[in-house]
């Protein structure tokens, strides 16, 4: 269970996963060493699951996203599919979802012609593939954001 402190920790490292421990302790009230023992233990607990860069796809040639929801031929391939979605790196977010259809992916490619490509070459080969449909993506209104601690 997580306290009050601990919600507030979690807060300021989601906005700055680069934040010293020292500038986390002085805004959460705390000397140092009890902040990063803290800050250990959300880690250990797998509450803090790691730091990350946030980059910007376009920046590095990325800037087309196409959203592909997939039903499955049957439920006999869904471990398959979700180890392979798992190894695509051109897949950068997958769910599962209750009803039809089975899958939501987002997918990065430079442009559309190298979106098709991938399409072709393993978006329809993925195990029990029944039907994709995609849907390109106009314009990001916000990137998944910080939880509301």
């Amino acid at each position: 269970m997580t306290d009050a402190i601990d919600r507030k920790i979690l807060r300021l490292l989601q906005k700055d996963g680069r934040m010293s421990a020292t500038a986390v302790a002085a805004e959460v009230g705390l000397t140092v060493a009890p902040c990063h023992r803290r800050i250990k233990e959300l880690e250990r607990r797998g509450v803090l699951t790691g730091y990350r860069a946030v980059v910007d796809p376009a920046a590095v040639g990325l800037g087309f996203q196409a959203l592909v929801f997939v039903t499955l031929r049957d439920r006999a391939h869904m471990l398959a599919f979700e180890e392979e979605v798992g190894r695509c790196g051109q897949i950068v977010a997958a769910d599962r979802l209750f009803g039809n259809p089975d899958f939501l992916l987002k997918v990065v490619a430079a442009d559309l012609s190298a979106y098709q490509q991938f399409y072709d070459e393993v978006l329809v080969g993925l195990p029990g593939v029944e039907k994709l449909t995609s849907t390109i993506v106009m314009k990001t209104l916000k990137e998944e954001g910080a939880l509301p601690l």
